[in-house]
């Protein structure tokens, strides 16, 4: 094997490696995210989980990468972490499929008719069948890309398997292959070979490619396939290294189950072995019987271990503890909900969590107005410390949430991604300013605790009102806003109205009291400002809404604070009308 060998062999990996993730990435698009969200949703029970999590898996081509996604899940808390179990299960067994559409390259030609079966025959109509969808039908690139994808992976297949061909008569080469045949030695450089390739499919398919040599036998190739599903685990343990505890349990179950199934199916038959002296293990292989090895090997893996789920789970909480830390904290300070960036490249499930975060803030949010509230009406400390966590917990997401969604941003996104980019995006500010203005109604009510303050009888009713009005806002803008209601009734618009007329007329009202006397200044000052705070909560509000609606419509260049509210509209009027008689002091 000369030179040019050896180089043909590394470009007919690049290729292989290349074509395989241009395959994958083009199934993921034309998915659209729909299995990954199937995925985190659809694990109610085992069973589900591994036919989603092997479904997934051979769709994006890739155990690692369906394994990495649950560690992101049960990192985020979107998910459980006996829920990942089956998953990681589905993805061991889903990763077999590529050996399988590797194995099309062993068809072979003939004549007549028979040379529309050959490899190369099929190789060419899929590369034309690719170019012309790429030419004339662009919105469906993504099929050009899994056909073009297909393409690039059968000529990595054939590069390879034309370059390692002289090795058959090489007896070094030869000899060296009997090595593997110890299945200490061949489990070993499996898993080496694996963890260096970062791909148990692209392993599988090397050594498919070498059965060419006629050198590999089933003794040779059966610790090495074991090995690969244990060198699979290298990515996936990688991934969990700032995963919290529940994460980096989930990535140690890959390498566990692996192990585990190497143990038992591997140990059974070299058992068995011994006593029984299989003749399969002098059988040459082919590309077809490394395939179906490594899927029987699999299964039986996957079978083997589904009765202990529940063993596993407790086995691996065991070893892996979780510190008090992160047990110890009340439900009033729990930690925020994470934004795992494994997801970057799952813009369907990286926007999923993001909603549940945005969610979890608005939460946040209308819960900081009420304690706002609650703290004038009857002030404590825990009132105000509560308002404070709210504050932060705003601040928090504002932060995170619109980091993770300018690095989201850069993605390929479809036109629905985008709409909620949008939407999230500017809706984090809305949400971040109602909870400051919130946190300014605390402190007023600290500082008018703490210096006896209070308002006259009129005053106070006319607060109250407010108060009222300004919850209700709140809590219809949360509310449509956390069930997606786009389409505005005219509430939002209608209550901004009433509030907005409220301050004003308490406004001057104010000033007549200050006048006769029946207000000081102290108290005027406070007065004041509270009114500039629930008129600044009902802008907000009235921005969220909007935002959402100029989301809906696709006007992603207009600035939402630019539009318009629609004063006109009968329904909101009506809507007014109702309001103001119920808010009236």
């Amino acid at each position: 094997m000369g030179i040019s060998n050896i180089f043909a062999l590394i470009c007919g990996m690049v290729l292989f490696l290349f074509g395989m993730s241009l395959m994958g990435d083009g199934l993921k698009r034309t998915a659209g995210g729909k299995f990954e969200l199937l995925l985190a949703r659809l694990t109610d029970t085992p069973v589900k989980g591994v036919l989603l999590g092997t479904g997934v898996t051979a769709i994006i081509q890739s155990s690692s990468a369906t394994s990495v996604m649950a560690v992101g899940f049960v990192n985020s808390g979107m998910m459980k972490f006996r829920q990942s179990i089956p998953i990681v299960l589905g993805a061991i067994l889903g990763t077999s499929i590529t050996g399988w559409v590797i194995c099309l390259s062993e068809l072979g030609g003939g004549d007549g008719w028979v040379q529309l079966l050959s490899s190369a025959t099929i190789t060419g109509m899929v590369a034309f069948g690719s170019i012309l969808v790429r030419m004339f039908a662009k919105k469906y690139d993504y099929v050009g890309d899994i056909m073009m994808g297909f393409v690039v992976l059968m000529v990595g297949i054939s590069n390879m398997s034309g370059a390692v061909a002289p090795l058959q008569e090489n007896a070094t080469f030869v000899s060296m292959l009997t090595m593997f045949s110890d299945p200490l030695i061949g489990i070993l450089v499996g898993a080496i070979f694996t963890a260096v390739l970062q791909s148990a499919s692209a392993a599988v398919g090397i050594v498919q490619a070498l059965t060419v040599t006629g050198a590999i036998d089933f003794a040779t190739a059966l610790p090495i396939i074991l090995g690969i599903s244990i060198g699979a685990a290298v990515p996936v343990l990688l991934s969990a290294i700032n995963a919290n505890v529940n994460g980096r349990r989930t990535a140690f179950v890959y390498l566990f189950i692996s192990v585990l199934g190497v143990l038992i199916c591997g140990g059974v038959f070299y058992l068995l072995n011994i006593f029984l002296s299989f003749p399969i293990m002098n059988m040459t292989m082919t590309a077809v019987s490394i395939a179906a090895v490594n899927t029987i090997f699999r299964l039986l893996n996957v079978v083997a271990v589904f009765p202990f789920i529940g063993l596993i789970d407790k086995l691996t909480c065991l070893w892996i503890k979780e510190k008090s830390s992160d047990t110890d904290s009340g439900d009033d300070e729990k930690e925020p909900i994470a934004l795992d960036e494994r997801f970057l490249s799952y813009p369907a499930l990286a926007l999923s969590q993001v909603q549940r975060a945005v969610y979890d803030m608005a939460h946040a949010v209308h819960k900081s107005v009420i304690l706002g509230f609650s703290a004038m009406d009857d002030y404590t400390e825990e009132q105000f410390t509560k308002a404070a966590r709210c504050e932060k917990l705003a601040d928090h997401y504002e932060d995170s949430i619109g980091t993770y969604l300018m690095k989201l941003s850069k993605s390929e996104l479809t036109k629905e991604q985008r709409a909620d980019v949008f939407k999230y995006l500017h809706t984090l500010s809305y949400f971040e300013r109602i909870t400051d203005q919130a946190m300014i109604v605390a402190y007023t009510a600290k500082e008018k605790y703490e210096k006896n303050i209070t308002y006259s009888g009129d005053a106070q009713r006319e607060l109250d009102a407010l108060q009222g009005a300004v919850s209700e806002i709140v809590r219809i803008t949360v509310d449509d806003f956390v069930s997606n209601k786009w389409q505005t009734d005219g509430r939002v618009t209608a209550l901004a109205m009433v509030i907005r007329a409220l301050c004003d007329k308490a406004e001057l009202h104010h000033v007549e009291r200050l006048q006769s006397g029946v207000c000081t200044l102290e108290q005027g000052t406070e007065f004041n400002e509270l009114l500039t705070n629930f008129e600044r909560i009902a802008s907000h509000c009235t921005k969220v809404i909007l935002a959402m609606v100029e989301a809906h419509d696709e006007r992603y260049n207009v600035h939402v604070e630019s539009l318009g509210v629609d004063q006109n509209d009968s329904n909101t009027m009506q809507q007014f009308e109702e309001y103001r008689a119920k808010y009236s002091a």
